[in-house]
């Protein structure tokens, strides 16, 4: 079926079944993976998809969708059909159609980029790690084509590219074992890798690993801490990112529900999340609702100014709609998520940070961990961590976490730094996965420490 037929398709069968409003996203992805186990090809993939997403509201959502477009028809039919009979209450954002086409540009496209050159890089970097026996290199790449139309007389065409690459070394000795890696992506092409320090990076990876192994286990205890700038953007994202997504505060799920407008952190700190960053691995054009990515400041001067929100939440909560509804593909609906989150830069300098502490921690790098957005706790482990006294970075400390209520963290903080990095890649889950990004300066602050093991 054409897309102009099947447009008019869903014209009249909203007209037949009372339906208020419907959208269609038509997507096409093109995508190439890669990976390689201690010198062992793995994977390598080149896969192409088209499917369809469908939602119709009626007081309440309807969706379904095909990854097939013969059945086109029957995914709008569907979508139309759980709409009518799931007849609620709710209110969402209308606005004006929009009519528009564009894409994140990139300067070398990995598409023209021959699959024998990205198993190469993969062998280079392997062959750079090849100091230790357990070691694993990946490589993805995607680019998403997607046209949007609703029931408003919208219709848009993007074009996002999107590249990761990550490597990581596992060494044992004494009993123990210890894994290090680094990631790095962006909404790029091939110039990402070109611009990479391959060997300098191979070589950081093989030593903090092997210092690692060598580490004592860190102090327990409430104590001054220095995130760097990756941690930093680990807990924005995590303790106060999902906080701020406007339907999980509609659903009681936040500690933040309620307090619009009031002091939640020190005045200092300002919170962004801004997916119209260029190059970032989390920025879009569009969201999933067809509404315009925008910057938001989340908190400005410690103040809650907003959340994050989708069509049906801002008017809920009486907010201008800010473009963060996303979706993992055509198959999933869309929900509130982060694009690229982080804190803006403050006044201080590094090593006046470490001037302020007397007995503390510094920590580096995330390693994962876990967040209580309802009761405002939190817990993560850092990649590393240095032990201060006395304004002097010190010993190394391995398995180490940081961990305390969110509010009261946020709270305590003394001093934001200038250096603001924006660069540490991932997936965020939340029943789906989308990619974002995350980061902000040094920052100090004071929590609860403890060892992961």
């Amino acid at each position: 079926m054409r897309v102009v037929e099947l447009f008019r398709f869903a014209e009249r069968l909203a007209e037949r079944y009372g339906i208020d409003y419907y959208e269609i996203r038509l997507m096409k992805v093109s995508s190439t993976r890669l990976s390689m186990e201690n010198g062992q090809l793995d994977e390598l993939s080149q896969n192409g998809e088209t499917g369809i997403g469908v939602r119709a509201f009626n007081g309440a959502w309807g969706f379904s969708s095909a990854n097939d477009m013969k059945r086109a028809e029957k995914a709008v039919e569907t979508a139309f059909k759980i709409a009518r009979l799931s007849r609620g209450e709710a209110r969402i954002y209308l606005g004006d159609p929009v009519e528009e086409e564009a894409e994140i540009k990139t300067r070398k496209p990995f598409t023209d980029v021959d699959i024998s050159d990205k198993l190469s890089l993969l062998r280079e970097i392997d062959g750079l790690l090849k100091g230790t026996p357990s070691r694993s290199v990946s490589y993805a790449d995607s680019l998403v084509e997607t046209l949007y139309v609703n029931s408003l007389g919208s219709e848009i065409r993007t074009r996002v590219p999107r590249i990761g690459l990550r490597f990581s070394v596992t060494v044992r000795g004494n009993g123990d074992m210890q894994t290090y890696w680094k990631t790095f992506g962006g909404t790029l092409g091939w110039e990402l890798v070109e611009g990479i320090d391959l060997p300098h990076w191979a070589s950081l990876v093989e030593e903090k690993a092997l210092q690692l192994l060598k580490a004592r286990s860190p102090p327990s205890g409430e104590f001054e801490v220095i995130m760097d700038p990756e941690l930093t953007g680990v807990f924005i994202h995590e303790a106060l990112g999902h906080a701020v997504e406007a339907d999980l505060v509609k659903n009681g799920d936040s500690i933040l529900a309620g307090r619009l407008g009031e002091r939640v952190a020190v005045e200092e700190l300002t919170v962004v999340d801004d997916p119209t960053l260029p190059g970032k691995f989390g920025s879009y054009i569009y969201d999933d609702e067809g509404v315009k990515a925008a910057r938001v400041e989340v908190i400005k001067g410690g103040i809650l100014r907003t959340y994050l929100n989708d069509r049906e939440t801002s008017v809920y909560f009486g907010l201008e709609p800010n473009g963060h509804a996303r979706a993992q593909s055509y198959a999933h609906q869309p929900l509130v998520r982060m694009g690229n989150t982080y804190v803006e830069k403050g006044s201080w300098g590094f090593e006046e940070m470490l001037e302020e502490v007397r007995d503390g921690l510094y920590m580096v790098g995330d390693k994962g961990g876990q967040v209580d957005t309802a009761g405002g706790t939190f817990t993560f482990g850092a990649k590393e961590g240095y032990l201060i006294r006395n304004g002097e970075i010190g010993e190394m400390v391995r398995d180490v976490a940081l961990s305390g209520k969110t509010l009261e963290v946020l709270g305590r903080i003394r001093a934001i730094g200038r250096d603001v990095r924006i660069e540490f890649p991932g997936y965020c889950g939340k029943g789906q996965s989308v990619p974002v990004d995350d980061g902000g300066p040094h920052v100090l602050t004071r929590a609860l420490v403890g060892g992961t093991r």
